[in-house]
């Protein structure tokens, strides 16, 4: 799975529904959003992209979409361990609508949403093998209980030389991460594509440059980013052999 998202929906009703009937956003009227949801950042116009690869933006890059009833902002900086600290005036700007917030990351195996009802938060999950359940508020919702009721159990491959053990949650996050996506949000990322799923290759989204004025520079992360890279040892490959177990092999 390569799924990630950074993904902010505030909607005056159900997505799904909204979102199948959405056209093409205007520009001026999306980047008034984007001036209330970033006040004091510095915002500049870039390319854009459709909703589909949009969900997970480059750092520093924002995509964004304002119509009638939805509006949507695609931004890594909503991926957040703990959902219910998602910045204040973000959830205030729900007022007496819905706010969903949809983030995962596949190479950490990591899923976070949540769910605000007129700024209040009625459902917040946030759980990955290796941080276990971070966070959980709320009574689930009926999209996730297949999972709870341990109908999607995870399999587990394991490394070279190791005993294979249990995956550490009762379910795959990517798997109820994809759930989530099309029950709140109308689409998905992976996965088999049903009837109803909105094609989110045909929303397109305008794009921004956003950057807060009191936040680190741009160019030195990127900098402290390729040094890290820079440090690390060559990348190991493997495969799978007849048997089912990992082998290393060279190269692609």
């Amino acid at each position: 799975m390569g799924a990630k998202t950074g993904l902010l929906v505030y909607a005056d009703g159900e997505v799904p529904g909204l979102l199948r009937e959405v056209g093409v956003a205007d520009l001026q009227r999306t980047s008034e959003m984007m001036r209330r949801l970033y006040p004091g950042w510095e915002i500049e116009q870039c390319a854009g992209s459709a909703l589909w690869d949009g969900v997970y933006p480059p750092n520093g890059t924002a995509y964004a979409a304002s119509w009638p009833g939805v509006e949507i902002v695609c931004d890594r900086r909503v991926m957040i361990d703990l959902p219910s600290q998602l910045p204040e005036h973000l959830v205030a700007a729900s007022a007496g609508r819905r706010l969903v917030l949809h983030a995962m990351h596949s190479v950490v195996d990591w899923l976070a949403f949540a769910v605000w009802e007129d700024g209040r938060l009625v459902r917040s999950l946030s759980l990955s093998p290796d941080s276990g359940i971070v966070e959980n508020i709320g009574e689930p919702l009926p999209f996730e209980l297949p999972y709870w009721a341990a109908d999607h159990r995870a399999d587990a491959i394991p490394w070279p030389d190791e005993q294979e053990e249990p995956y550490p949650l009762p379910f795959h996050p990517l798997d109820l991460g994809e759930d989530a996506l099309r029950a709140l949000c109308g689409f998905i990322q992976e996965g088999r594509l049903e009837p109803d799923d909105i094609d989110a290759d045909s929303i397109e989204l305008h794009g921004f440059h956003v950057r807060d004025p009191q936040g680190p520079d741009p160019a030195e992360q990127e900098a402290k980013l390729r040094r890290a890279m820079e440090a690390m040892r060559p990348p190991r490959f493997y495969t799978l052999d007849p048997g089912g177990s990992l082998v290393e092999r060279d190269g692609f």
